[in-house]
């Protein structure tokens, strides 16, 4: 965790998860918005609200540490609509051949991992810096070179996220 972060607020409200997060950096502020619809947050081996929190949490820090890039008085406000994580679970007994009782997550080309959110960066001021829908999928994860490892959790989503965000806040990044 970012030892710079002064302050975080968890809620949970009307079908989403609201995640706002200031530190010396930009400000972020993540809303999950009705995740019980996303297309793919299963778990292979835990319960599904625990896989959610952790996942959703995972991708929250991210993001926060994406916006340390950004100007110390900016809020970067992302509302995610859906999620399809890499892969397909799968029950054991499909894989192994044998039901032990836990499910199994397998990554193959065709499960891409996607994600679809709105977002605006605000500046000091209030202004609106950058703003836009954004529909990310990643069709090529499997052969990227910048892919994080398969044992990274959530390696195939960060590096999709990471190449969008530096792509797209390039104009908006702070020069050191």
């Amino acid at each position: 965790m970012n030892t710079l972060i002064k302050t975080a607020l968890v809620s949970l409200t009307a079908g989403s998860l609201l995640l706002s997060v200031q530190a010396w950096s930009a400000t972020t502020e993540i809303t999950w918005e009705k995740p019980e619809k996303y297309t793919d947050v299963r778990p292979a081996n835990e319960s599904r609200v625990k896989f959610r929190e952790r996942t959703f949490k995972a991708l929250d820090e991210y993001f926060a540490k994406l916006a340390e890039k950004l100007p110390e008085k900016d809020k970067l406000a992302i509302t995610v609509t859906n999620l399809d994580l890499a892969g397909q679970v799968w029950p054991s007994s499909f894989v192994f051949g044998n039901a032990t009782g836990t499910d199994v997550r397998i990554v193959k080309r065709v499960d891409i991992p996607r994600i679809k959110f709105s977002y605006t960066l605000t500046n000091e001021a209030g202004k609106v810096v950058k703003s836009a829908d954004v529909d990310l999928k990643d069709m090529g994860f499997l052969d990227n070179p910048r892919t994080f490892t398969q044992n990274t959790h959530l390696g195939y989503e960060k590096s999709m996220i990471k190449e969008w965000f530096n792509e797209e806040m390039a104009s908006a990044l702070v020069q050191n």
